[in-house]
């Protein structure tokens, strides 16, 4: 399950707005407002499942341990070899 905080992690790392990411989850911004909210607002579990997966697609890993809660932003193949023709 993903987090209010993980999604403003998420999007931060992305560089996305909410807008960027109710868009690209097909959610609305209203139902990504709740779900970012620290207010404990209801949030449907579909709505959840759509932005988490919106964020996987852009390479976001989301991490859970006893020890907390994050995000990890992983590159693409594509990307990791556009930078290696820069540093080689």
């Amino acid at each position: 399950m993903i987090t209010a905080r993980q999604s403003r992690a998420a999007r931060a790392l992305l560089g996305w707005t909410q807008e960027t990411l109710a868009d690209k989850a097909r959610t609305s911004l209203t139902a990504l407002k709740r779900l970012e909210s620290e207010s404990g607002l209801e949030v449907y579990e579909t709505t959840r499942d759509q932005v988490r997966r919106a964020l996987e697609a852009a390479g976001i890993v989301l991490l859970s341990t006893d020890r907390g809660q994050g995000v990890l932003l992983v590159h693409g193949e594509d990307e990791k070899k556009h930078r290696q023709s820069y540093d080689g």
